[in-house]
């Protein structure tokens, strides 16, 4: 690559999903005259795990107190109720149902009442006949509402954010290699042959974030291992009034297959969480070889495997049936049969993973010189990408201020 000489920007964003336009908007807000500008391989933004997920603005509950998860979501469920607001985006606080329907899980429910508690979340806690006060159809032995919680379009609020950044937002810009040296910034090459230069490189490639790390030559010691999420749509929409989720696994950092009635008045039902043949594999028939060899050869995912072996089984049951997807959405809403549930489009996860097979269960940020990496940042990164955009913004200034 040529020396760096003229710089075509103070930070370059790779990635235009929800937490890349945040981070863009948030330098911009806080350091007006910063130029920034944004690198994004597909047409338009949002267009992997923003645009693909159920549409929740998420409370914070499940998030351990004192994390980074707990704190953003926190702080990014009020900000995005008012950042929708404010500029017209469809938007709703309807609260949820988190619903225990079997005795084992009464322990993890009453945790998680406390969970909320430490977390400054309003809980309440309901028996059977006030489970159907708030969904007549939904059965279980006990339930918390969480008020806090809403839906959004979180596309929408991608698209405002790039606007209202006023970065230079470049689709159809695929990175093929980074230059970045210590002294000078960092060049960046995109399919097609022309270079993009900066100061500052800041990262949230999300399904890619962990290859983008290497192309700086940072070392991001993770993984990100692709589980795919597959949704369906109930035919019967009206047996649904807002959100009804299960007690989750806290071994896990899936939430388990839930109801979510979103923004356009249709319920989705899902997700459940299988392994994705490809970092893009929003179903079977997608398989990238060499993305599927780079999975395996990381040692993180087999010891992932051997450990969650029983777990795996049941999601990929519930992946090639029908029946056992019905099943499990019948754990809450008894009324529907197979028939009610209607293929939709699925979404794929980037979840990080260490090299001893620990699911990284909080967002990450690292850095390294003249760069900031976000290399995990799945749910509930939407709800908290405010917050998490300020963070990631205030670093790459710091950096910025350096050099």
């Amino acid at each position: 690559m040529r020396r760096l000489g003229a710089y075509d920007c103070d930070v370059l964003v790779v990635g235009g999903g929800i937490v890349g336009l945040s981070t863009a908007y948030a330098i911009t807000r806080a350091a007006p005259g910063t130029r920034v500008t944004v690198l994004e391989k597909e047409p338009g933004p949002a267009r992997h795990q923003t645009g693909r997920n159920s549409g929740v603005i998420h409370s914070g509950i499940y998030y351990r107190p004192g994390s980074l998860k707990a704190r953003y979501a926190v702080e990014g469920a009020a900000e995005m109720v008012k950042f929708c607001a404010e500029y017209g985006i469809p938007h709703k606080v309807t609260g949820k149902l988190i619903v225990a329907t079997e005795r084992s899980e009464l322990p993890r429910l009453h945790a998680l009442v406390q969970r909320g508690r430490e977390n400054g979340i309003p809980v309440r806690e309901l028996g059977p006949a006030q489970i159907t006060e708030y969904e007549p159809e939904v059965r279980g032995l006990a339930a918390i509402h969480v008020g806090t919680t809403g839906i959004c379009d979180f596309v929408g609020v991608a698209r405002q954010l790039a606007a209202a950044s006023g970065a230079d937002i470049r689709y159809g810009a695929e990175v093929e290699h980074i230059d970045r040296r210590a002294s000078l910034g960092v060049a960046v090459r995109i399919r097609g042959g022309d270079i993009v230069r900066g100061r500052v490189l800041v990262n949230c490639a999300g399904l890619h974030c962990d290859e983008v790390a290497r192309l700086t030559g940072d070392d991001p010691g993770m993984r990100i291992v692709p589980f795919r999420g597959e949704y369906y749509e109930l035919a019967r929409p009206e047996l649904v009034r807002g959100l009804v989720y299960p007690v989750p696994d806290p071994a896990f950092p899936f939430l388990g297959v839930h109801l979510t009635r979103g923004i356009d008045g249709g319920v989705h039902l899902g997700p459940n969480a299988v392994p994705a043949l490809a970092r893009e594999g929003y179903g079977w028939g997608t398989v990238r070889v060499r993305e599927l060899g780079a999975t395996l050869a990381w040692p993180g995912a087999w010891r992932i495997a051997r450990r969650h072996w029983r777990y795996g089984a049941g999601e990929l049951r519930r992946s090639v049936s029908k029946r056992a997807f019905t099943g499990a959405v019948q754990r809450l809403l008894p009324g529907i049969s197979e028939g009610d549930l209607v293929p939709a489009a699925a979404g794929v996860r980037a979840q990080a993973v260490l090299r001893d097979g620990t699911l990284v269960d909080d967002f990450l940020i690292r850095e390294g010189a003249r760069a900031v990496h976000v290399l995990n940042a799945p749910s509930p990164a939407a709800t908290a990408s405010l917050p998490i955009g300020r963070e990631v913004g205030r670093r790459a200034l710091a950096a910025l201020a350096t050099v």
